[in-house]
């Protein structure tokens, strides 16, 4: 009954919809992120004192930290709220609080306006977006992973993913357009606006859209037994740990790799923003184009030898392709630099949701997803900039961006190889579709009954 339940909830909405629904809010959530880290320099000037110029770029950069830190708040009590009351409504409440702090951030008045109370209108924002961003990844995503069939979980997972990367390739372009037409002058006086203004167009599109949504049967069933937090803890402690450690790879490819790159080539290469801006668009579209073709592919083979491999490649090439844009500061090494880590990016990101998401059984699925990834998220990848910006003042050191992130690649690569596998992702490879959800709910029914 379980098996065609879920048959029955996937044939009643279209695969388009579960898809979009569920990444909507992802997309706007890096959307709003990548956007502020772009204006970094900006933002400094019109919601930070002047009196230096190097501490104001140091708080901006903190401020896009500042951002993380309600998240694992959010990930508790949303993730909580999920689990018990459902994805759903959670959803609802998760892209409605991102449209409120999207609209504060764009009619916010600057700091010659309103002083100090210009930069606590900010930090408010930004506390509110981060706490709905908690919620925001593990309440999707269980969505996303509980309607998929069971032979296209990786597939669905992935688009998870091609959101993010799509949040980022449209900031990317606005960044660009932003600075194509529009001088420093204008940007630092109200252009800066224009980016978040465009952001608030993406809320209301994602409220309509999930309102009309269904649960996933296999929620639903498991809605009725009442998990207590602690089980997650107890049962699932090593997990979270795990979890934590993938995802704060994830983060900082995502905030390193991508968010960082136009700052770094201004100020370490000495290259124009222009430029970095064109390497970054053309390499994200690549990863969006390759995103749901290593989703397929996960499918097919082991989600996990798929993060290995990708991992694998980023520890062994990191210095090298620093190294290697260090001494050739120009558009065309950039971009094959930024093309490379495209395809290692996008290996990496599309088996991560549906794995992550397998680690966890449903009645916790969304807690403990939506904490784990949240606090690699606040701790390792939104205080990254700071981080970076930090070490390479304090030190000198040009390579701070690739010492910084083969930490993290080198520790989930160690995770990856000592895990014993998900269930579901070794009968992923050519497995029958009910063979490998009856396997799945059996594995996640004794995690749960054990206790």
């Amino acid at each position: 009954m379980h098996i065609h339940a879920t048959t029955s909830t996937v044939n009643k909405q279209k695969p388009w919809k579960v898809i979009l629904s569920a990444t909507i809010g992802n997309a706007l959530e890096w959307y709003d992120f990548i956007v502020y880290g772009f204006l970094a320099a900006a933002l400094s000037r019109n919601f930070f004192p002047q009196d230096d110029p190097k501490a104001a770029i140091l708080l901006t950069t903190l401020s896009v930290g500042i951002g993380f830190v309600a998240r694992p708040l959010g990930a508790i009590l949303l993730g909580i709220y999920a689990d018990r009351v459902g994805r759903k409504p959670a959803m609802m409440l998760v892209i409605g609080l991102m449209f409120i702090s999207t609209a504060m951030i764009a009619f916010a008045p600057t700091y010659a306006q309103a002083g100090i109370w210009a930069t606590l209108l900010v930090a408010c924002a930004r506390l509110i977006q981060g706490f709905s961003a908690g919620g925001e990844f593990g309440t999707a995503t269980s969505y996303l992973i509980e309607c998929a069939p069971a032979h296209r979980r990786g597939f669905y997972g992935s688009w998870q993913m091609f959101a993010q990367a799509s949040g980022a390739l449209l900031s990317t372009i606005v960044g660009a357009l932003l600075f194509q037409f529009y001088s420093q002058a204008e940007v630092d006086a109200w252009a800066w606006r224009l980016p978040f203004f465009l952001g608030l167009l993406i809320g209301p599109v994602g409220l309509y859209i999930r309102r009309h949504l269904h649960e996933a049967d296999e929620f639903v069933q498991t809605k009725k037994q009442h998990v207590p937090f602690n089980v997650l803890w107890n049962q699932h402690l090593t997990d979270l740990f795990g979890a934590t450690a993938l995802s704060a790879a994830i983060n900082v490819m995502s905030y390193v790799i991508i968010t960082y790159l136009p700052l770094y080539a201004k100020q370490t290469l000495g290259m124009s923003q222009e430029d970095a801006f064109l390497a970054l668009f053309i390499a994200v579209a690549l990863r969006m184009v390759l995103i749901p073709l290593f989703g397929l592919l996960c499918d097919r083979r082991s989600r996990k030898s798929i993060m290995v491999w990708s991992l694998l490649l980023f520890v062994i090439t990191i210095y090298p392709a620093y190294s290697y844009i260090l001494d050739n500061p120009r558009f065309v090494p950039l971009l094959l630099v930024e093309l490379w880590f495209a395809v290692l990016i996008a290996a990496a990101y599309a088996p991560s949701p549906t794995y992550l998401s397998e680690m966890f059984p449903p009645q916790v699925r969304a807690t403990g997803l939506s904490i784990s990834y949240n606090v690699a998220a606040t701790i390792f990848g939104g205080f990254s900039l700071f981080f970076v910006t930090y070490i390479q003042q304090v030190t000198g050191s040009k390579f701070a961006p690739a010492h910084y992130s083969f930490f993290f690649f080198a520790i989930a690569l160690l995770v990856l190889l000592t895990r014993r596998d998900n269930a579901a992702d070794k009968n992923a490879a050519g497995s029958h579709p009910t063979t490998q959800s009856a396997n799945a709910a059996t594995d996640n029914h004794m995690t749960i009954t054990s206790t």
